[in-house]
């Protein structure tokens, strides 16, 4: 069928270039397979802390010290799990009943006041992405999510997260997290503390931020500490730490 109308034309041609942009963006996208047995030397966010340091003209910083997921301690994993994705372990990288509630829960409030992403999802956008909230960024975040749970099991997920994850300025990963805040490694966590690292998790840096805001940490920390009683870690995973 030929197009006529040279405002179609137009539109047609914006359309395909559109298209050609995004399989090309698509394509660009990390296979994630390497991931499998290699750690990353750096993340996205890692990266962005540091040119903001730099902007800011202070001597980048970055304290992180990786860790098999067995020399963690059992308490972190159940505290992150039970804080940031109680169904890790039951989707495909997606919470469909999380995201369901948190679009319900946006439309009452008429904002975007409630998130869903699963800890895949930030593994995604931690590891290649920006913050940003455009549609563009967060369909690349689906694209990569589906990658990661494709080649990755969910225990080599959770080790990573944990790896990467930022725990307060310059802090990246739970050994890093615990030493500083706790001066002891990740292994010796108790349930309390775990908790209270876990609590830092949404924004350690200003909203979550313990120095500045003790209290509102220690709030979550309770609530964490009491999902953690019906929080449990797959049966080969028990006899760990």
């Amino acid at each position: 069928m030929r197009i006529r109308s040279p405002f179609l034309k137009i539109t047609f041609l914006i359309l395909a270039l559109f298209a050609c942009y995004l399989a090309v963006e698509i394509l660009m996208l990390p296979s994630c397979n390497d991931l499998k047995s290699k750690n990353p030397e750096t993340t996205a966010l890692i990266e962005r802390r540091l040119e903001q340091a730099k902007a800011e003209g202070r001597t980048p910083v970055r304290r992180q010290q990786w860790v098999p997921i067995e020399l963690i301690s059992k308490h972190l994993l159940r505290a992150v799990i039970a804080s940031e994705d109680a169904r890790f372990f039951e989707h495909n990288g997606f919470d469909t009943e999380a995201i369901k509630k948190a679009i319900e829960y946006d439309l009452k409030k008429g904002r975007f006041a409630r998130g869903a992403s699963t800890i895949t999802q930030q593994l995604a956008k931690n590891l290649y992405l920006s913050e940003s909230k455009n549609p563009l960024r967060k369909l690349k975040e689906a694209i990569i999510t589906t990658r990661l749970e494709a080649n990755l099991s969910k225990k080599r997920i959770l080790e990573l997260y944990l790896n990467v994850i930022e725990w307060g300025e310059d802090i990246y990963g739970a050994e890093a997290a615990s030493r500083h805040y706790f001066g002891k490694p990740a292994k010796d966590l108790s349930p309390a503390e775990a908790a209270y690292l876990a609590a830092m998790i949404p924004n350690p840096r200003t909203v979550f931020n313990p120095s500045k805001y003790p209290k509102r940490v220690a709030r979550r920390q309770k609530r964490i500490l009491k999902l953690m009683n019906t929080t449990s870690l797959p049966r080969e995973w028990q006899s760990q730490n």
